[in-house]
């Protein structure tokens, strides 16, 4: 009988205040994020021990740890859960590109394993070298089956059940603002950003966010004013805009008092959700003269964002594998 395997490749985080440095290690090492020409492991060494005092103080604010791994193992369990209902002999994988479990680890181990078919399924419904690019790279790097075995998830921005997923998290939120102001409400899509040289390079993430927010808001029937920004900038080159914060404050002059932020770009709740959205632009709002400030919550353990997942492996499972595919 044929043996499956779906691998969900995910960001992971710090699961306590100790690997916070080594975390940022880990994430500054990575050559397709920071292309350092000579000394890689030095320049990481450096600046993750410079940064860490102040990441270490925004993990203590939401906990002292990232939820990420947490919400990932759920996601994994709730989509075993749902491929075993139609196929026999499946395995859910989770590997994580800079905490534990570790790409590298987790693609020995099913290397050995030798399953017929591997899905590598990202958690990143978009496209970007710096996420599903990278893991994938990672992959590759230490897989040591046969890589005709492997089918790519590259992207998947407008599933249905996805969108489904995040109007559904829409709908929630909206019921926490007052009755009387709810048509007032300004839906605030933030994704994370990225340098603008990636999309002059063909990066598509840019354009996956946008086809996510027109399908998010055609779906909805454009019930609410809209605006999509971008968030969580690093370094002095530039990057995609607006950014999250100006977006805020521009609304806050306009008068504009009912706000909705929606993370787009995430699937489940981290330090980007839980401290940059939650307290660092709660501040900015509040600043701005902003009423009533509601972060929606991450997809998390949610219903349909499983059955987005599981139609997408199954999808796969029956495509040709990557007949030794590289990635760019």
């Amino acid at each position: 009988m044929l043996t499956y395997a779906v691998i969900l490749f995910n960001l992971g985080g710090p699961d306590s205040l100790e690997a916070v440095e080594p975390f940022l290690y880990n994430l500054f090492c990575d050559h397709d994020i920071f292309k350092i020409p000579a000394g890689q492991k030095l320049f990481a060494k450096m600046i993750s021990k410079y940064r860490s005092r102040k990441v270490k103080a925004r993990y203590e604010q939401i906990g002292g740890k990232s939820p990420i791994n947490e919400w990932t193992e759920i996601q994994r369990r709730m989509l075993k859960d749902e491929l075993l209902k139609e196929i026999p002999n499946m395995e859910v994988f989770t590997a994580m590109r800079y905490w534990h479990p570790m790409i590298r680890k987790v693609a020995q181990t099913v290397s050995s394993i030798g399953f017929d078919k591997i899905v590598l399924l990202p958690l990143y419904p978009h496209y970007s070298v710096t996420t599903t690019g990278s893991s994938f790279h990672e992959w590759q790097r230490y897989y040591q089956g046969d890589p005709k075995r492997l089918v790519y998830v590259d992207a998947y921005p407008e599933h249905a059940d996805y969108i489904s997923a995040l109007n559904e998290r829409i709908e929630e939120a909206i019921l926490s603002f007052p009755r009387e102001v709810r048509k007032e409400i300004q839906l605030v899509f933030s994704a994370h950003g990225t340098p603008v040289s990636l999309v002059k390079k063909g990066d598509p993430y840019s354009q996956h966010i946008k086809q996510t927010v027109a399908r998010v808001m055609a779906l909805r029937g454009h019930s609410h004013d809209f605006h999509l920004c971008y968030q969580s900038k690093v370094g002095p080159v530039k990057w995609l805009e607006p950014a999250t914060g100006t977006v805020i404050q521009e609304l806050g002059r306009k008068n504009k008092k009912q706000i909705l932020v929606i993370p787009v770009s995430f699937v489940s709740d981290h330090i980007e959700t839980l401290h940059e959205l939650e307290i660092e632009y709660r501040e900015i709002a509040h600043q701005a003269g902003i009423e009533n400030y509601v972060v929606m919550k991450g997809l998390n353990d949610s219903v349909p964002f499983c059955a987005a997942l599981k139609e997408i492996a199954i999808a796969a499972l029956h495509q040709e594998a990557a007949q030794g595919r590289r990635i760019q």
